[in-house]
């Protein structure tokens, strides 16, 4: 550690990028990964030979210097790949994003008129500012829409009401997007390339851990250090300076060096030694997280949807969403007649689902394919079970003012940032992720940049690329 001046806890996209970076500034990183592999979330997973995230990850950004990254460390084994993705939805397929004119036509006249009256009279009387996520959506699509196609699935995603979930993250996930942009696109096309309406992305051929395994060999050619398997616990600080580290029996020193953190910014609270103000250790535990559960049967078929994946708003099932990693790449697979599905399941670590045995959600996922009509007589032959506890930063009430007072705390330490998703309770993409990491990078080099509003501002994102 006597060499290394950058530490770095976690070894998903925003820590891979930061510690990628901080090698092109002249500095020396050392990664601490808890698992045994690279890439967090954003990883791929293997059952029997098949390939498969955990979520999905499309490789689509706005910002050029993301891309060019991208670029450089894979190469032609980006594959350019269309997007389809579709809403089950009482026993129909319906595109997501929404097409406005199929979407009609198979809801019918009857229902058609009433979610344009119902969008009409949210354009009369909108919500002036809305508090939640119910209040956001219906001001942009009109209640009847909402209802339909947005609040079953949201509210099996969350495991709340939707109106106990912020505005915030309807803003973030779905910026910039409403009817009328929907109706622009379908007339015009998607000239404003709202991520939302995508029609293609690019994906590393053999998934995503392609592209954090690159990155990885990159940072220990270049001198950096990344151990995996091991576990960032107690942060001693003294005088607003992080001065150690611990991890095991093993106490890494900083001295005039930094640290650098997307561990979920709860536990990075609670691992400060001595402990913080105890309103904000009471607001870091405040902070929730919603775990996520990807069940990967492999089927013995060749072919059985055309979709990336589909969207279940079904109440009658527990599946949220059931991915195809064959049509993401075909190389996913290990020979044509085998598919791969995935079953994601959102759930809180104590729920009863959460803790059931491997082979009874591998025989629910069976049951609820079959029920949902998306497998007949094919055969299972394989699958697994991966548990994520902490995938997602949940926006509910309160959220902002717990991290907002946590934030206050931190910027007082002289040699500590925080990054990514979880680093930073911030619902970001993967390219936003890598980008905090980079410019925390760059700010221990010397530049000033403030991460908490890389994907709050699309101004900010102009303004820096004009300086």
């Amino acid at each position: 550690m006597a060499e290394a001046n950058v530490l770095i806890i976690g070894a998903g996209p925003a820590g891979l990028a930061c510690a990628y970076e901080a090698l092109r500034q002249g500095l020396h990183p050392l990664v601490l990964e808890k698992g045994p592999r690279v890439g967090g979330i954003a990883r791929t997973e293997q059952a029997d030979g098949c390939l498969f995230d955990l979520g999905g990850h499309r490789f689509f950004t706005k910002e050029p210097e993301i891309a060019a990254l991208w670029d450089s460390l894979l190469g032609e084994e980006l594959l350019v790949r269309p997007r389809l993705s579709r809403i089950y939805y009482r026993c129909k397929f319906y595109d997501y994003p929404l097409r406005l004119f199929p979407t009609l036509r198979k809801l019918g006249l009857g229902t058609s008129l009433a979610i344009l009256g119902s969008y009409l009279a949210a354009r009369l009387r909108p919500y002036r500012e809305p508090q939640n996520f119910e209040q956001w959506v219906v001001n942009r699509f009109g209640r009847r829409l909402y209802q339909t196609f947005f609040r079953s699935y949201t509210e099996k995603v969350w495991g709340m009401p939707c109106t106990e979930i912020s505005a915030d993250w309807a803003a973030q996930r779905i910026r910039g997007l409403s009817l009328r942009e929907i109706l622009r696109a379908a007339l015009v096309g998607n000239r404003q390339r709202h991520t939302s309406l995508i029609e293609e992305f690019r994906y590393p051929r053999l998934g995503p851990s392609m592209m954090w395994e690159k990155m990885a060999e990159a940072i220990l050619t270049g001198g950096g250090e990344l151990r995996l398997a091991t576990a960032a616990g107690s942060i001693n600080h003294e005088a607003g300076k992080v001065t150690a580290l611990w991890a095991g029996e093993e106490r890494l020193e900083l001295g005039e060096g930094a640290l650098v953190s997307s561990a979920p910014l709860r536990d990075l609270v609670l691992a400060l030694e001595p402990p913080a103000p105890e309103s904000v250790r009471q607001a870091a535990q405040g902070l929730r997280y919603r775990g996520f559960l990807a069940v990967a049967l492999l089927v013995e078929a060749e072919s059985l949807f055309p979709d990336n994946w589909i969207y279940i708003h079904a109440p009658e099932v527990l599946v949220g969403r059931i991915q195809n990693p064959k049509n993401w790449s075909a190389e996913m697979v290990p020979e044509p007649g085998l598919t791969c599905l995935v079953l994601e399941y959102f759930c809180w670590p104590r729920d009863e689902l959460w803790n059931r045995p491997d082979r009874d959600l591998l025989a629910l996922a069976e049951r609820e394919l079959r029920q949902l009509g998306l497998i007949g007589d094919e055969e299972l032959c394989g699958g697994k079970v991966v548990r994520v506890p902490q995938a997602y930063p949940v926006y509910d009430p309160g959220y902002q003012e717990r991290v907002q007072t946590i934030r206050e705390y931190l910027g007082g330490f002289t040699n500590l940032q925080v990054i990514g998703r979880a680093g930073m309770h911030r619902y970001n993409n993967m390219d936003h992720s890598m980008l905090t990491g980079i410019l925390a990078a760059r700010n221990l080099a010397g530049e000033s940049h403030d991460l908490w509003r890389v994907n709050l501002e699309e101004e900010y994102l102009e303004m820096r690329r004009g300086n």
